[in-house]
This record gives C-alpha cells, structure tokens and sequence, in this order.
C-alpha cells in the first residue's frame, strides 16, 4: 500500500506562505512557464538543486518546429505519429506541429540564440524525422543555451521568488484540489506553500536506471507526488533508452546526440562493420528504439560492450563547428570525434508516459498542472520523436497559462490538513545501496529486452522495498528512493501487462505489436486506501479497472 503522504505534518503548525502560483523544477519547462505566469501572477519557483540542474541543460540535438517553407506541420504530425507507434493523442499532436513555432518564436524573444546559416536559422535532421527541422545553439549546446537565456530572465523578474535547494515532499490536496506544497528547506525545516495553481515541472525517472544520461537528479519526483495527489499516471512502460551515449573506462554515459547520425556519421561493431542494413532501411536515422537493439544485437554478437559511431570522414573544422560539446567533452578522455570512432552503448534516456493531463496540461486533480517530461500530454505514444520534447514544454507551457488565468482565485488556504501515522524508524541501510541495487533490477529485467519472467522477478524484489514507505523519512535522499521506487513499481507492473512490443517497450516474449488489444493505454491511480488501481484505457471505449495489491 502506498502511503498518501511521505511523512507526517501539521499544517496548523508550520510556516506558510502565499503566492498565485507554484512552479516545480526548473528545465525548460519550468523556467518557461514561470516566466510566462508571471506576466500577471505572483510565482514562486522551487527546485532541489539550481535553475542550471535540469535535464534541459543536457539537450544536444535542438528543438523541433516547422520553420523551413519545404516543411509543413501535415509532415511534421505524421513523422510524429508513426514514431509513437498508434499511441499518440492525435490531438495532441496537432497542438504541438501547429503551435510550436510561435513557442519557439517566444523562446528568440526572450533572449535564446539559435545557430544561422546565411542569415537564416540553421536547420539539422534527426532520425525518423522526413524534414530538416531542427532548430539548434553553439552547434551541439541547445539546452545550455535556452536554460542560459531563460534562467537569465527568470532571476531578473520581480514576480519571480526562485528557492534553489527546496525539496517538494508532496503536494497538498483538499476536496480533490491542489492547494499547494510541502516543501523541506535546505536546514531541514519545514514551510507549506499556498498557491490557486501548481505546476509539475520536474522531469524525469532516468535515475531508475544503472546507465543513463540524465543528471543525479532525474528521480521520478513529480510523477511519485502527483500520485500520492489523486493524479493518474499514464504510459510509463515507455522508456527510451538513446543508442549512443559514451561507453568508456571513467567517463559518465554522455550523450552523444543523434544529431552526429543526422549528419551522416555511421555505426560499426567493434569488427568495423557497418550494420544498420541489417535491420532497418533508414540505418542510422531509423527509430531510437530500433538502433538501441540492433546495437544490443550487435554487442552481444561481437562479445562487446559497445559499438562505434564513426564521423571521421567529416573534416576536422566541420566536427569542432557542429558539434563542439561533444568534441571537448571526448577529449579529455583520450578520444578524438574527428579522427576516432567513439565507443558508445545505449543509456536510458527519457520517459514517454508520465502524469496524464488534458491538451491544456491539467492533471485530474484540479489546479495540479504537469509540464515537459513529467507530463503524458499524448504527443509522445510509444515512442518520442526526437527533439519534440522541448517543443512540447513550450507548447503546453503557453497553454497552461492560459489555463491558470481563468481559474477562479481560492478563498482561503489549507484549513486542517495533517497527516498521522504511526511510522517506525526504518533499518538504516545505505540509501545509495538500495538506490544501486533498484537500478540493476531494472536494468537488468525491465531495461531495453523484457519478458514475463524477468519482469515478475524484478517486481518481486522491488516488493521487498515496499516497507520503506512506512519508514520514518527525514532527508532528501530518502524522499529520492521512495519516489524512484514508485516508478520502478509502475513501470514494471506496465510493462508486465503490456504483452506485446510497440515504440519503447519491447517484449522478447511477445515480439509482435498488436493493433487488436494494444492500442490502449495502461493507468494507473491511487484509491483512498492507498491501493493501487489499474486501468486499461482506449479511445471510444469505458477504461477497465483492476485493483490489484502493491
């Protein structure tokens, strides 16, 4: 059973404080909607480490958005749809091709700098996308350059008060609304946040996950609160792990974005063999999760632990141009993106379900809204299209502040909201042991290959951990563990009833997509008891609901 609420509290007895909106997490997702709310709201902003600690930071390849007269949003919805493999909210979709630009617009106005070619915006290709769309900054250094720009205008804004390393402990919830958040100060104290609104910014869950390219801090916060909250939870079986982040002796799984395939660098087993042929007719371009196996094929073929991305045969000028993160980072470990192949391996990536929010990002608890990779808009389906997602929080952002603007104000705050319970002091091992050891399950039986068994083995032992939750919890880290096992515990038992392959979630036992019982969605909410609940969702159709035992 899941507890409603990590720890126990009193708001009678702690400090409060009043704003007209909460924005949670920083990326470009929350610093995007915070600057937009604050046009004409109060905001208080509030992320566990700093406004340059997001996966935002990270992003190589760019942002997607129809710009060039060859393209159109018809071509950009369609590459969109058939990458998220039939499980794309159509509508969603439609949303993003048609109102990204003026996102991406909106981003140039408030300072970001994209690459030109020629006085116009230069424009890459990504693999699975049928145009040249790709807006990108300092070549390879697009998410530094918006979370600069960005961050730049949030600190300067008046109506912004940003709190950097505040942790959110849950979200506060009466007569099934938002009223704000539990937040845990740097000293370990303790402050209720009130707010008419609440913005889910917070990412992420690559951190389930031993290999990853996402930060320290990408825990699956936002997705475990929401769910304590009321919200439902959509699609997290969808896990798309990149193909080619670095695979080298002491150096972090960096990212090695797809852009480098875009512009015509090729993928060889350690034999020196290119191999896409063999296993898609658009080789380097084809979808993510088609090249992460084929190299998961290929290593296990060749007794190797990595492939190689070679673009060797571009000049040394054009590499250090294009992609100077990339180059530099290399570098310093010895490797030389003009004139060597680079190691590289699969990596967990992104998450394409998160909280389910409607096309103008409400959650199903009112005034709770979710933004970015924390979100299930239904743009992604099965499968992300490369370089959407930060047109999606840009999209979706300017749609919840549309949202939030016509919501009635709250008459009053939190009235008598506590929660008691009687925790014990749990065995005090490790946190960074039990966070090692639920990141090699999941590698291990819920990773790029599934079937049933592992599965059912993973979920049995992340079931062990369940008594952590009624643990007394004090510090960030362990409020960080609960959370990651939350989503380990919903993304298995996903991926477990899912019997099929589609997009992301590929099952050795069930190789095949199944159009007939598959295209659905699986939900999951929590009742009042703290049960978890299961439901089988699909377009026209009334959801089934099994309650099973967690």
């Amino acid at each position: 059973m899941f507890p409603r609420y990590l720890v126990d509290f009193d708001v009678q007895k702690l400090p409060r404080v009043r704003t007209d909106v909460i924005v949670i997490g920083a990326g470009i997702a929350g610093l995007f909607t915070a600057i937009k709310a604050s046009e004409t709201k109060s905001v208080v902003m509030i992320t566990k480490k700093s406004l340059l600690d997001s996966n935002t930071r990270y992003s190589q390849g760019g942002i997607a958005a129809v710009i060039s007269d060859e393209d159109s949003p018809e071509f950009h919805r369609q590459d969109t749809l058939v990458a998220g493999a039939g499980l794309c909210d159509e509508a969603a979709v439609s949303v993003l091709v048609h109102e990204g630009p003026d996102g991406v617009r909106d981003l140039i106005r408030m300072g970001t700098v994209f690459d030109e070619e020629n006085g116009e915006l230069a424009l890459t290709k990504e693999g699975a996308h049928s145009h040249r769309r790709i807006l990108h900054a300092h070549g390879d250094a697009t998410g530094a350059e918006i979370v600069r720009s960005l961050s730049e205008r949030t600190k300067q804004d008046p109506n912004i008060e940003l709190w950097d390393d505040h942790y959110v402990i849950d979200l506060l919830t009466e007569n099934g609304e938002c009223r704000g958040a539990l937040v845990q100060k740097p000293d370990g104290t303790r402050v209720v946040v009130e707010a008419d609104a609440t913005i889910l910014c917070s990412g992420g869950a690559g951190q389930l996950f031993r290999y990853t390219t996402n930060p320290d801090i990408a825990t699956g916060d936002g997705i475990a609160i929401a769910l304590r909250a009321g919200a439902e939870i959509r699609d997290v079986e969808f896990v798309q792990f990149h193909p080619t982040a670095l695979c080298y002796p002491g150096a972090p799984r960096f990212l090695i974005s797809e852009a480098v395939r875009g512009e015509g660098a090729i993928l060889r087993n350690t034999k020196g063999e290119r191999f896409m042929a063999r296993y898609h007719e658009q080789l380097e371009l084809a979808p993510r999760d088609v090249v992460a196996r084929a190299i998961l094929d290929e290593m296990e073929a060749t007794k190797s632990t990595f492939v190689h991305i070679d673009i060797t045969y571009e000049s040394e000028e054009f590499v250090k141009r294009r992609f100077p993160t990339i180059y530099d980072f290399c570098l310093k470990y010895g490797l030389d993106l003009s004139t060597d192949w680079i190691p590289v391996a699969p990596a967990a990536h992104y998450m394409m379900g998160g909280v389910k929010t409607d096309l103008h990002g409400e959650t199903a608890v009112k005034r709770l809204f979710a933004c970015g990779e924390v979100s299930s808009t239904g743009v992604h389906g099965g499968n992300r299209l490369g370089s959407n997602s930060l047109s999606e929080a840009i999209v979706f952002g300017r749609r919840i502040i549309g949202q939030i603007a016509a919501l009635p104000l709250l008459g009053h705050g939190v009235q008598q909201l506590c929660a008691a319970t009687h925790r014990q002091e749990p065995p005090r091992q490790s946190i960074v042991e039990k966070r090692l050891k639920l990141q090699k399950i999941m590698l291990r039986e819920a990773g790029i290959r599934r079937d049933a068994k592992g599965l059912r083995r993973g979920l049995d032992e992340l079931k062990r951990q369940v008594a952590f939750f009624d643990g007394v919890l004090t510090k960030q880290e362990e409020y960080e563990f609960a959370n990651l096992l939350t989503c380990a515990l919903l993304t298995t038992k996903a991926a477990l009833r899912r019997e099929e392959s589609r997009g992301g979630h590929y099952r050795i036992d069930y190789p095949k997509r199944d159009d007939d019982r598959w295209i659905r969605h699986i939900v999951f909410r929590l009742t009042h008891e703290g049960q978890l609940e299961e439901s089988i969702q699909a377009a026209g159709a009334e959801p089934r609901t099994d309650t099973p035992q967690v």
